[in-house]
């Protein structure tokens, strides 16, 4: 890669996700800049000073991604502080439960602010300032979570706000390929990070036919291929990495 420093959003709990791609990516000697909401303080620095003990820089952004101002503050950030990334990893999500009952104006657009707006207007900013430099390469790694595989009840602002990145990642990649970046999606199925608890996991284990559930970890080994130079020639891919889950 031209410039090791990426950027992770929804880094903000021991357990997520995006804090399992910060580790992974600082073992690969990539410079990080995550941000995070609803986090406890002392974790957060507790968490910077574990990846900085990794031998690479670290710096941390509090901030809500559903402010319109989102995009171009978190990468005014990072460019002040570390440099300019090559590496985009959009990984924060929004999530509430709704049914047809319950769906209203006010869940979809808090759903909408934060899974579709930000993560696209992240994504265009980032392509933009990308113009302007010299590198040769960048990475966009979008999440998803498998909805055109299956149906989704009870969550279908969820649903809806985040099978638009499919779409959106697939376009995009068009778009950006002269300018060297690659654009992906990964699917990483049911993975046990903050939101299961033990009732969830007897119901989903018997659907995993490799005998356990997903963890964090895995899907943080295949955003370090995607952003890696092995990966230059993928682009415009959802990638589900869910272990052979077994929907119905």
């Amino acid at each position: 890669m031209d410039h090791k420093i990426a950027v992770i959003t929804g880094a903000s709990q021991p357990r997520d996700i995006g804090t399992a791609i910060c580790r992974k990516l600082a073992s690969c000697e990539m410079d990080i800049f995550f941000t995070h909401w609803n986090s406890d303080d002392a974790w957060i620095d507790e968490f910077q000073q574990e990846i900085s003990n990794m031998g690479v820089l670290c710096q941390n952004m509090k901030i809500d991604l559903s402010n319109v101002e989102a995009a171009s503050t978190i990468l005014d950030n990072v460019q002040s502080i570390l440099g300019f990334p090559s590496i985009l990893i959009n990984n924060a999500a929004y999530s509430t439960s709704d049914g047809y009952q319950n769906l209203d104006a006010k869940t979809l657009d808090e759903h909408y602010f934060v899974n579709m707006r930000s993560t696209f207007l992240l994504c265009a900013e980032f392509a933009r300032r990308f113009e302007k430099t010299q590198f040769e390469s960048g990475r966009i790694i979008n999440m998803t979570s498998g909805q055109e595989l299956g149906p989704m009840p009870g969550e279908l602002a969820y649903a809806a706000t985040k099978g638009a990145i499919t779409a959106f990642t697939r376009s995009l990649s068009v778009e950006l390929a002269p300018l060297g970046i690659t654009v992906n999606a990964v699917n990483p199925g049911p993975t046990d990070s903050t939101w299961m608890n033990e009732g969830i996991r007897e119901y989903l284990l018997p659907k995993f036919p490799m005998g356990r559930i997903g963890q964090p970890e895995d899907v943080a080994r295949v955003i370090a291929f995607l952003v890696s130079d092995d990966a230059q020639w993928i682009t415009g891919q959802i990638i589900h990495s869910e272990g052979g889950f077994m929907r119905g």
